[in-house]
């Protein structure tokens, strides 16, 4: 199956914890902004992804934005203005 674009962004309210989160996101994604990632992620990367989050969170006290943008192999919907980074080859990242 192939593989799709998602922006993944979060707002962790623990230190500790923001940091795991931030590590571990950037095991499937690279990132854009200091809370932003775009994440090309295959089905299967996306269930191991929301579990490792999942056991990361405060779930009363954090928040997990995960936004589908469709397919890797089109980029066409993402827009910038002013200065940001390129984004990332389509394809997984491996660490």
């Amino acid at each position: 199956m192939a593989r799709r674009r998602y922006l993944l962004a979060y707002d962790i309210r623990d230190e500790r914890r923001l940091r795991a989160v931030a590590n571990c996101v950037e095991g499937y994604g690279h990132r854009m902004q200091y809370s932003v990632f775009i994440c090309d992620l295959s089905p299967a990367e996306l269930v191991f992804l929301r579990t490792d989050i999942d056991q990361l969170i405060c779930h009363s006290e954090d928040s997990i934005m995960l936004i589908d943008l469709g397919s890797s192999d089109n980029p066409s919907g993402i827009v910038f203005l002013g200065r940001h980074q390129r984004l990332p080859d389509r394809g997984a990242t491996i660490i």
